[in-house]
């Protein structure tokens, strides 16, 4: 099947990769476009991008996709599909209409739940026991169109890295699987009494309030590991919390508990297992304390 792709992220990556190795002819990979990054700032391509390129497949990176010559430079592919995983780009109606069958989205969640930008985060964040993936026939609407196909998966502990990995897998497994039997599979309309919204997470979201319990402050560590991090603040530095365990224990709400820096939670206590300093390694709870103490009754 002749099929543009596109998408940015690491998500992305393993669709491109099993559209390729199933035998599929991608006319073209989209992309956003390069972007400032790291220290010096300099323009960093895509995921997407640098793994189309290693294939010797030609990338676009439009800035929008809003202009008559790039709808038409889009028609000209002839398409059969379009595969769409975390592009971060709004197709527009001439967009989605160009391909024969139209374009095709790998969701990481099960709609109608977590519609939006940041489904992982969200399911992991409301304590949900499970979440997935879902391909899904693109509308106008914020992931509101017909669904393909869905596969559940367990959050159990699992960090929002560690899950958004494990849903690029099963959601390039199952586009695959729908373009094989995509003149058989019936679309199955949403149910909009069902949706919840998954907005873009803001960075503030990000800093540990203490005053939760340490259910809801361990779901934020797992949540905003890798990026941005959740984090506290002590003495003029910001410090990550990149994972922890619930521990039976208390104290008042934001009070180091000991020398291995458990903190207590509104209820129970929080026991980081690895931590990181401003500009420095991820590290054990033990190496940081040796060269930056935070002692026993400090409240964060």
């Amino acid at each position: 099947m002749r099929i543009a792709f596109m998408g940015t992220p690491d998500f992305a990556v393993p669709t491109l990769e099993a559209l390729v190795a199933a035998g599929h002819e991608i006319a073209c990979v989209y992309s956003q476009p390069p972007r400032p990054a790291g220290r010096g700032k300099a323009p960093r391509v895509s995921p997407v991008q640098q793994r189309a390129q290693a294939m010797g497949i030609e990338v676009r990176t439009p800035v929008s996709l809003r202009s008559e010559e790039a709808q038409a430079a889009f028609r000209a592919l002839g398409l059969e599909a379009a595969v769409v995983a975390a592009y971060g780009l709004i197709l527009p109606a001439p967009i989605l209409e160009a391909p024969r069958l139209g374009c095709l989205n790998v969701h990481a969640s099960l709609l109608p739940r977590w519609r939006g930008a940041a489904p992982v985060q969200r399911a992991i964040l409301a304590g949900d026991r499970r979440t997935g993936v879902t391909i899904m026939q693109m509308e106008r609407g914020l992931d509101t169109g017909p669904m393909l196909a869905q596969l559940p998966a367990e959050i159990a502990r699992k960090s929002a890295g560690e899950l958004t990995a494990e849903l690029a897998r099963l959601g390039a497994e199952l586009m695959v699987d729908v373009l094989a039997s995509i003149h058989r599979v019936g679309p199955r309309p949403q149910d909009d009494r069902w949706a919840t919204y998954a907005p873009k997470i803001a960075k503030e979201e990000a800093r540990l309030d203490f005053s939760r319990s340490a259910e809801e402050v361990e779901r934020q560590v797992r949540a905003f590991d890798p990026v941005p991090g959740a984090f506290f603040e002590y003495a003029g530095e910001r410090i990550k919390i990149h994972s922890a365990e619930l521990v039976d224990d208390s104290g008042p709400a934001g009070t180091v508990l000991d020398r291995s820096l458990t903190i207590a939670c509104g209820t129970g206590a929080l026991a980081p297992t690895s931590v990181q300093r401003a500009g420095r390694a991820v590290m054990t709870p033990a190496e940081l304390l040796r060269g930056f103490p935070i002692p026993p009754g400090t409240r964060l």
